[in-house]
């Protein structure tokens, strides 16, 4: 009897342990404004930035309106507030306007060399997990950012 109590409450724990990060390893968003970047940008763009970890790693798929000549976007990793360095690349090119799809696709790893320290894409679902990220996309106009979000997790049921 004493054995399969333990045996039960160690099952129990595994499971404890594991819950929390099979649901938080599942979907992110980063609604972005002006207002969220640091400074504070007049702008009215505005985006979304959603993530789904998936078998072939992390699905992406970057939203913006009211945007113009827009460069680059990237993952940043940095708390609210401040800035940070580049980690991931979801966006670079030419100058585009675009009102919808901006860039889609699976991150399969960092950056090579970024100066977030992440070396793999488990190192970036941590730091997305633990609220140190957010997407930004640059223009001409605002180079170092017009619109910001941090990075959170999503709960299956829409609320967060």
């Amino acid at each position: 009897m004493r054995r399969s109590v333990v045996a039960v409450l160690a099952v129990g724990a595994v499971v404890l342990i594991l819950a929390p990060a099979a649901w938080a390893a599942g979907n992110f968003q980063a609604p972005m404004s002006g207002g969220e970047e640091v400074p504070e940008v007049e702008t009215q763009a505005t985006g979304v930035a959603k993530f789904k970890v998936s078998e072939a790693g992390l699905a992406f798929k970057v939203n913006v309106a009211n945007i113009e000549n827009v460069f680059a976007a990237h993952i940043h990793c940095g708390a609210a507030g401040t800035n940070g360095s580049v980690g991931v690349t979801l966006f670079m090119g030419e100058p585009v306007s675009v009102s919808g799809t901006l860039a889609e696709g699976v991150i399969t790893e960092p950056d090579p060399g970024n100066l977030c320290g992440w070396v793999d894409l488990d190192d970036v679902l941590a730091a997305m997990e633990n609220g140190g990220t957010y997407a930004n996309v640059h223009t001409t106009a605002n180079a170092g950012g017009e619109i910001r979000g941090q990075i959170k997790l999503r709960c299956r049921s829409g609320h967060r």
